[in-house]
C-alpha cells in the first residue's frame, strides 16, 4: 500500500472533519484541466491513512482563492456538511485572515463597507444599487509594521467573492503580490500574501469548540 502522502499539512481530522493548511498556488478543488487540488490530495490521505475502500466523502465546507493560503476546512459525512454550511450561513464560522501589505492602510483599525459585484473573474466595487451589487463588510486591525510593510489582521462579517482582496484594494492598500487588484510588489511563486490563520465553530457533531490556527507559508514576509 502506497503511505500515506507528505504533501498535505493536517491541522484537525476525526471522524466528521478534517482541515488542512493550504499552499499558495493549489486550489481548493479540482478544476477542468487541472486535477491537482488540495480537495483531491485531502481524499488521498484519508483513503491511504484509513485503509478505506471506494469513493471517500469529502467536501469542502468553504473555499480558498488559488493564491491564498490557509486553514481550508472538508466535511467528511453529509451530518457534518449540512451542520456546518448552516454555522456558515447563519454567521457562526469565525474566518480570520491575515494579510501583508506595501504601505499603510486609511488607519490603525476599522471596518470596510463596500458594494462588490462579479465582473470578469474579479470583484469590483459598485454602486448600492448596481445590479449584482452585494454589500461586503469586514474588520481589519494593524498588528505590526516593518519597513515598508504592514501586516493586517482581518474578520470577515460577509464572504464574498474576492472580497479581502477587493476591499483592501479599494481602500488603497492592495495586497503583496496581487497584481490582480494593483499591487506592484512581489511576493513568492504565483501566490499572494493573503493567509486564511484562525476559524473558530462548532463542531458540528460534538456540539465543542474548536479553534483552529494554521502557520503562515515558509515565503511569508512578516510574522
Amino acid at each position: 500500500m502506497d503511505p500515506a502522502p507528505a504533501d498535505v499539512e493536517v491541522i484537525y481530522e476525526d471522524n466528521h472533519l478534517i482541515a488542512l493548511n493550504k499552499p499558495p498556488g493549489l486550489l481548493t478543488q479540482p478544476a477542468r484541466g487541472c486535477p491537482d487540488s488540495l480537495e483531491a490530495r485531502a481524499a488521498h490521505w484519508i483513503k491511504v491513512s484509513r485503509s478505506k475502500p471506494g469513493k471517500v466523502f469529502l467536501h469542502a465546507v468553504h473555499r480558498l482563492d488559488k493564491v491564498a493560503s490557509g486553514i481550508a476546512l472538508f466535511a467528511l459525512t453529509d451530518k457534518a456538511l449540512s451542520r456546518m454550511n448552516e454555522q456558515m450561513r447563519s454567521r457562526l464560522v469565525t474566518r480570520i485572515y491575515h494579510a501583508v501589505i506595501a504601505g499603510r492602510p486609511p488607519r490603525d483599525q476599522g471596518t470596510l463597507v463596500h458594494f462588490l459585484r462579479h465582473s470578469h473573474l474579479k470583484s469590483i466595487v459598485a454602486a448600492e444599487d448596481a445590479p449584482g451589487a452585494r454589500r461586503s463588510v469586514l474588520e481589519f486591525r494593524v498588528l505590526r509594521r516593518e519597513g515598508r510593510l504592514t501586516l493586517l489582521e482581518v474578520t470577515l462579517e460577509t464572504g464574498r467573492y474576492h472580497q479581502i482582496r477587493a476591499q483592501l484594494s479599494a481602500a488603497g492598500c492592495p495586497i503583496l503580490g496581487d497584481t490582480l487588484y494593483g499591487s506592484r510588489e512581489k511576493y513568492a511563486g504565483d501566490g499572494i500574501a493573503l493567509h486564511h490563520r484562525q476559524m473558530e465553530f462548532i463542531h458540528p457533531v460534538k456540539k465543542t469548540p474548536v479553534e483552529l490556527s494554521a502557520r503562515y507559508p515558509d515565503a511569508w514576509p512578516l510574522s
